[in-house]
C-alpha cells in the first residue's frame, strides 16, 4: 500500500499507475473481461472506505478512485470499491502507517537509496516488498536490507510453493511453504526425564 518512486520519474510513474488503475474492469469473477472484483464483505468495505475518507481528511491528493463504483443493478449490492491512489500524505498518516488491505496505495517520492530503505523499514510490518530496477547490483543490495519476509525483484506475487513464505516484525512469525509446511502437520513433543 506504500509505493516509493525515485523523484526524477515520480510524475510519469503516477500518471502511468493512474492509467493502469483506471483501465481495470470491475466485475464478477465469472466475467472473462473483468480483472478486478469486490472485497470480501461489506464490513471490510466500510473499513477500506473509512481509510479513503481519512486520506482526504489528512490532505491527500486523490489521483484516482476514492469511492464506490456504480455497478449494474444485479451487482449493486456487492462490496465494491474503486482502486484508489493518493499522493501528498505525511509519512505518519494512518493511511500510510496502517495495513488497509484494500485496493489502494500512497505514492511518495524519494531521493536516495538509503532514504527508500529507511522508509520501507519504518513500520512495524514486514510481510512483503517489491523492488523494481534495471540495476541488478542495486536490487541485491537493497533487497538484503529490506525487513520483509519476501522481497520480489521486478515481479510481484510470484512464488514457487516450495520456497519459504511468511512475514517479519508484526506481520507474523514462522514460515510456510516447502519443508516449512511440515510444521503445520507435525506436533512436536518434548519428553524431559531426570536421570
Amino acid at each position: 500500500e506504500r509505493v516509493y518512486v525515485e523523484r526524477p520519474i515520480f510524475d510519469a510513474f503516477v500518471a502511468r499507475l493512474k492509467a493502469g488503475a483506471e483501465a481495470l474492469k470491475i466485475g464478477e469473477p465469472n466475467d472473462p473481461e473483468a480483472n478486478f472484483g469486490p472485497l470480501i464483505s461489506h464490513k471490510h468495505r466500510e473499513k477500506v472506505l473509512s481509510y479513503y475518507q481519512q486520506a482526504v481528511d489528512d490532505g491527500a491528493t486523490v489521483v484516482t478512485g476514492g469511492g464506490v463504483p456504480e455497478m449494474p443493478a444485479h451487482l449493486a449490492g456487492g462490496a465494491w470499491v474503486q482502486p484508489t491512489i493518493w499522493t501528498g500524505l505525511a509519512d505518519d498518516s494512518a493511511v500510510v502507517t496502517e495495513e488497509i488491505f484494500g485496493p489502494c496505495c500512497h505514492i511518495r517520492p524519494f531521493d536516495t537509496e538509503a532514504e527508500a530503505i529507511e522508509l520501507a523499514n519504518s513500520l512495524p510490518y514486514g510481510l512483503a516488498s517489491a523492488i523494481w530496477t534495471e540495476n541488478a547490483s542495486r536490487a541485491h543490495r537493497v533487497a538484503g536490507q529490506i525487513e520483509a519476509g519476501i522481497v520480489w525483484v521486478n515481479s510481484w506475487f510470484l512464488r514457487d510453493l516450495r520456497t519459504a513464505f511468511g512475514g517479519s516484525k508484526q506481520s507474523g512469525i514462522g514460515r510456510e511453504g516447502g519443508v516449512h509446511s511440515l510444521e503445520f502437520y507435525t506436533e512436536l513433543k518434548n519428553i524431559c526425564v531426570k536421570l
